[in-house]
């Protein structure tokens, strides 16, 4: 990423949160909060005013509410990556803000490694699913409108990328896929590491809703 540094606006209308957060980006070389906003107005006119590379926003806000911001950041400052904070209960709404043009998510429970991960992936406009993705919001994700992946040119994977890929999908651990394929547990993590890299994701989530979005998998049934 070279010198450049990224340029966040926090979005929550509770300031402990705000000022928790801020706390914990100032500790992160190359990133820099320009800006906080109490609700989502407040959010798209700071965006109109400081034009940051990135956005971290609350769902569920007074005046206007997360949704709304995204999809205004979203229509007139495409630029501008949106990362959704939520909490554990809010998984419909998570799929509204990706459908609004958010391009990714976190619990608001992330630590710093975690946070600093989302922004620099939604920086470079991949998407970022939080770390701690159950397996219904990430189906609820895969059969929603959200699909990052609509425009990209497919990678190419090996026979058996594909079939750890099929594993991956079906919830199997490394070392059950190191099992069922004949290989060791670090021999699959090479394989998941690789699958990644090409599909551009960071997790498990990201995989599954990689492959079911592009139909390399399809649930059974």
């Amino acid at each position: 990423m070279g010198n450049y540094i990224i340029k966040v606006v926090i979005a929550d209308d509770h300031e402990i949160f705000r000022d928790g957060l801020q706390l914990m980006l100032s500790k992160i070389a190359d990133i820099k909060v320009v800006d906080e906003a109490c609700n989502g107005l407040q959010l798209v006119n700071s965006v109109k005013e400081h034009r940051p590379d990135i956005v971290l926003t609350d769902i569920i806000m007074p005046v206007m509410d997360g949704i709304t911001a995204a999809k205004n950041i979203h229509t007139n400052f495409p630029d501008t990556g949106i990362i959704a904070l939520s909490m554990f209960d809010e998984e419909h709404y998570i799929v509204d803000m990706l459908e609004s043009g958010a391009m990714g998510y976190l619990l608001k429970n992330a630590d710093k490694t975690e946070i600093a991960d989302a922004i620099k992936t939604v920086y470079v406009q991949n998407p970022y699913y939080c770390k701690l993705t159950s397996s219904r919001l990430t189906r609820i994700i895969s059969s929603s409108k959200f699909n990052p992946y609509a425009k990209m040119n497919m990678p190419v994977f090996t026979d058996k990328e594909k079939e750890v890929i099929r594993f991956i999908c079906a919830e199997h651990t490394n070392k059950e896929i190191g099992e069922l394929m004949y290989m060791s547990s670090r021999t699959v993590e090479g394989y998941r590491a690789r699958i990644q890299e090409k599909m551009k994701v960071k997790s498990t989530a990201g995989i599954v809703i990689f492959a079911l979005k592009t139909g390399l998998y399809k649930f059974p049934g």
